[in-house]
């Protein structure tokens, strides 16, 4: 069992995790409802006049953002489903990162390290963040869980 420091500051973590995902995600979806609506883009070079649909790059970055926002919602609530899709999540925006590097470096740069502090977030101390956002307590686990602990567990003597 952690310290009792240990759990709010590793519930803190969670609950910025899981607003900055939300606020990724309405950004997203913000963006993608731009694309949709104005699904034709102009490009102007020295030897060509360039028209691009991104129809289809809205519906990619809405869908996107709705996962986000979802995945967000489930953090506050400490829901280990959304904790696993945020990381996946996360993941797969700071890989997105990589491949924007060279148009739009100092943005990118900042979205990964948001990522890198977001996947802290998710990865670090997840018991004590069910523990203190979920209601988790000793005397709410079944008999088959108290059974799972191994015999090291048993034998440690209780912090006070």
């Amino acid at each position: 069992m952690a310290a009792k420091g240990g759990g709010a500051a590793a519930t803190g973590f969670v609950v910025f995790a899981g607003a900055m995902l939300m606020v990724t995600g309405l950004v997203n979806v913000f963006e993608g409802f731009v694309a949709l609506f104005s699904d034709k883009r102009l490009v102007i070079t020295r030897e060509h006049l360039i028209i691009v649909g991104v129809t289809g790059w809205g519906w990619t970055i809405l869908i996107f953002g709705i996962l986000l926002i979802a995945v967000g919602i489930g953090l506050l609530t400490a829901q280990t489903w959304a904790r696993i899709g945020a990381i996946v999540l996360v993941c797969l925006h700071a890989v997105s990162q990589v491949a924007w590097l060279g148009a739009y470096p100092v943005w990118s740069l900042l979205m990964i390290t948001l990522d890198v502090v977001v996947l802290f977030a998710l990865t670090a101390r997840w018991t004590d963040v069910r523990r203190e956002l979920g209601g988790m307590d000793g005397s709410s686990w079944s008999g088959q869980e108290a059974a799972d602990l191994t015999a090291a567990e048993r034998r440690r003597p209780p912090l006070s």
